[in-house]
């Protein structure tokens, strides 16, 4: 018997990042958003421990122990105070790699759940959770796989009601842009930085009022990444130029950039112009929320 599981991109929508603390350490504060595509996870018996990573963005990567899924269900194992079982997981990497969508920890949320499921692990949600929350800042907010503002490292998560599903067009073009450099390259701009975290509106009206509203917002990372990666700049310059689109911005670290459109339509209609003009790019439509 098989089970699957969804992994779904993470999408910030503002990230205000402080200057680092002592231990090196960023107050954040941002409004984090999961896509209806993500990456495929599949558990199946097998006669030992293993993960398989196939997919469009597979290549190259780990599948040993130092990859965040096998971290994770070591971890659960260890929690349930149960030895390792013999299963196969296969990852099909659809979304790419250090691409600002939470891949790997998005990743790991997923094969916890799979396989406390599929084993009936006596360990409940907040226990994968702290799992999840120790393999990396965004860990916790990707196993819950639902709205969040998240406030200190990221471990402090509010849920968020009254946001529309946003219909929105995800273009990465096929740099990786990984979260340490960036980190650095803000810190050696010398920009203030604050970890601000705005007043969510009780309810946003439609699409355009979200937009209007995460327009005023930001994310402190895009300009450090963009400077790092002209081609994050060549994305954005180009999102920003589409009559569909109501805000353009960086998501995360990147290198992928997000459009929110008015309706789904428009959505369409955008990512059919981005891949037919820019055919290297990876473009994605897909709805956020």
């Amino acid at each position: 018997m098989t089970s699957q599981a969804i992994a779904p991109a993470k999408v910030n929508l503002f990230l205000h990042v402080g200057p680092p603390s002592p231990d090196g350490f960023h107050q954040l504060s941002s409004l984090m958003v999961f896509a209806d595509l993500g990456d495929r996870l599949t558990l199946e018996p097998a006669d030992w421990l293993e993960l398989n990573i196939e997919g469009e963005f597979g290549a190259g990567l780990s599948a040993g122990a130092d990859n965040l899924v096998l971290r994770a269900v070591s971890a659960l194992f260890n929690a349930a105070n149960k030895a390792a079982q013999p299963l196969r997981l296969t990852l099909d990497k659809v979304l790419p790699v250090a691409a600002g969508l939470g891949g790997g920890s998005s990743d790991a949320g997923a094969a916890l759940r799979l396989v406390r499921d599929y084993f009936d692990l006596a360990v409940d949600d907040d226990g994968l959770e702290r799992i999840a929350a120790s393999l990396g800042s965004d860990g916790a907010a990707c196993f819950r796989q639902r709205s969040v503002l998240a406030l200190g490292r990221g471990e402090q998560l509010s849920p968020v009601i009254g946001l529309p599903s946003l219909d929105a067009v995800l273009v990465n073009p096929r740099v990786a842009s990984p979260t340490g450099p960036v980190f650095r390259a803000y810190d050696d701009s010398g920009a203030p930085g604050s970890a601000d975290a705005p007043q969510l509106p009780s309810r946003f009206a439609d699409a355009r009022d979200a937009a209007a509203f995460f327009g005023l917002r930001r994310n402190d990372l895009e300009a450090p990444a963009a400077a790092l990666i002209g081609e994050i700049a060549g994305v954005l310059a180009v999102l920003r130029r589409q009559p569909e689109s109501l805000l353009a911005r960086l998501s995360g670290s990147g290198a992928t950039c997000f459009a929110l459109c008015a309706y789904q339509q428009q959505a369409e209609r955008l990512a059919a112009k981005l891949s037919a003009d820019h055919p290297r790019w990876w473009v994605r439509r897909c709805r956020l929320g």
